[in-house]
């Protein structure tokens, strides 16, 4: 079984809940997308006043919160409590891998919610949930990760053999790799909740993916991703990595292009794609500031470098991250944008 990676948790200094207004920024902006969207694009049957609403990859909060939040506002302004011979009851559904950290999940639920709460732990890429049972469901900044490194990229003797730690776009046959791995990744997504969505349902995608035509090591998470790959390099050469299983290293990570996006969701073929949209915030990119991206690397890559190389060599490269990082500045000011989306799916 491939390894499952998941964010920083608790509540302390290098969690993700306190790291992640990077991601929230794009939820703020989204929550009139998403209101708009629920007003006029549900259209389901809600005889029993009950409404299911899922979160994937939920991580540890409290984006997870304000997604589900918005989503129920929504719903409510669109089927007032004078419509209705009884309050709607929502049961609101965290979905992340096992090793997420529920407990801090649960621990700081909003005391004001008024809704009914569930964790189900899985993998997204196949069923979590019962046949025709959720109204909409929602996943943010989960799906550049892939289920696995693909086929070939830690292999030596494979023409796709990557010795870079992500997929930079320079190499046909790497690219070709993880794009596979993509498709099959998305399509099988894309499959179960097309069985979990009850007809009319929706489905919120937010995240980022790559303009058509720009290569990923052309953008700043990129160039960051390349500058982190140089700094395990040379935490190899202290010793502390060894350099092979070094060169065997790949971040099952793949920003996909918005062509590859479409097609994907278009073969599945069940559902409408109601929007594919480019969506800006004020934190469209990460601050220059060499100590915020190294907790933030830290956050998002420090438990996939120490479960693989230790914990040692993990820190001494978030070290190496901050401590360098200001040589690279004027290479990622210039750097191309990436793109944050809002794609909305109706089911059929």
């Amino acid at each position: 079984m491939a390894p499952t990676y998941t964010m920083a948790g608790g509540e302390g200094p290098n969690s993700y809940s306190q790291h992640s207004t990077y991601q929230r920024a794009l939820l703020e902006v989204a929550k009139a997308k998403i209101n708009g969207a629920i007003s006029s694009k549900l259209d389901i049957n809600l005889d029993l006043n009950r409404f299911n609403i899922a979160d994937f990859g939920c991580s540890t909060g409290p984006n997870t919160f304000l997604a589900v939040q918005s989503i129920i506002d929504a719903v409510e302004q669109k089927y007032p409590k004078e419509t209705q011979d009884e309050n709607i009851e929502f049961q609101v559904l965290f979905n992340d891998h096992s090793n997420n950290d529920f407990n801090t999940l649960f621990k700081t639920l909003p005391s004001t919610k008024k809704y009914f709460v569930s964790g189900v732990p899985g993998s997204f890429f196949g069923r979590v949930l019962p046949r025709d049972s959720l109204h909409v469901g929602h996943c943010s900044y989960s799906l550049h990760w892939l289920s696995q490194v693909p086929k070939g990229i830690t292999d030596k003797n494979s023409p796709a053999w990557n010795k870079d730690i992500h997929c930079t776009g320079f190499s046909k046959e790497v690219v070709e790799a993880y794009h596979n791995q993509f498709m099959i990744d998305m399509g099988s997504f894309l499959k179960a909740r097309g069985e979990e969505l009850v007809s009319g349902g929706l489905l919120f995608l937010l995240g980022s993916c790559l303009p058509d035509g720009v290569k990923m090591s052309e953008t700043m998470k990129g160039m960051l991703l390349d500058f982190m790959g140089k700094c395990l390099h040379d935490v190899a050469k202290e010793g502390l990595i060894d350099q092979e299983e070094l060169d065997s290293f790949n971040f099952p990570i793949y920003p996909a292009h918005v062509a590859e996006f479409k097609k994907v969701i278009e073969e599945n073929g069940n559902f409408t794609i109601e929007a594919f949209e480019k969506i800006s915030h004020a934190n469209e990119e990460f601050p220059l500031d060499p100590n915020f991206l190294a907790t933030s690397h830290k956050v998002s890559f420090g438990g996939v470098l120490e479960s693989r190389f230790g914990k040692e060599a993990m820190e001494k490269t978030m070290e190496l991250i901050e401590e360098k990082c200001p040589k690279i500045l004027p290479q990622l000011a210039s750097a191309k944008s990436g793109m944050q989306y809002f794609i909305m799916l109706r089911r059929n």
